[in-house]
């Protein structure tokens, strides 16, 4: 285990400029796929959030007052 331990810590041998650029690419492509579907999903989210807004304010002709206890 010592002789491992020696070994590991004097290779010098390690990733290349290109291999740490292609690893910065493909993590970069994960982040902007994930950042693409986020944003689509929050998009949908607030515009569902805004119709039923709109909606339950046409149906009880309460726009832009509190009513406590409403149904919508």
């Amino acid at each position: 285990m010592k002789t491992f331990i020696k070994n590991f810590i004097a290779d010098e041998s390690g990733a290349s400029a290109a291999e740490y650029a292609l690893i910065i690419a493909v993590v970069g492509v994960g982040i902007g796929a994930a950042a693409l579907v986020l944003g689509a999903n929050v998009e949908s989210a607030v515009g569902s959030a805004a119709t039923e807004v709109y909606n339950c304010n046409k149906a009880t002709g309460t726009a832009g007052k509190y009513t406590p206890g409403a149904s919508c």
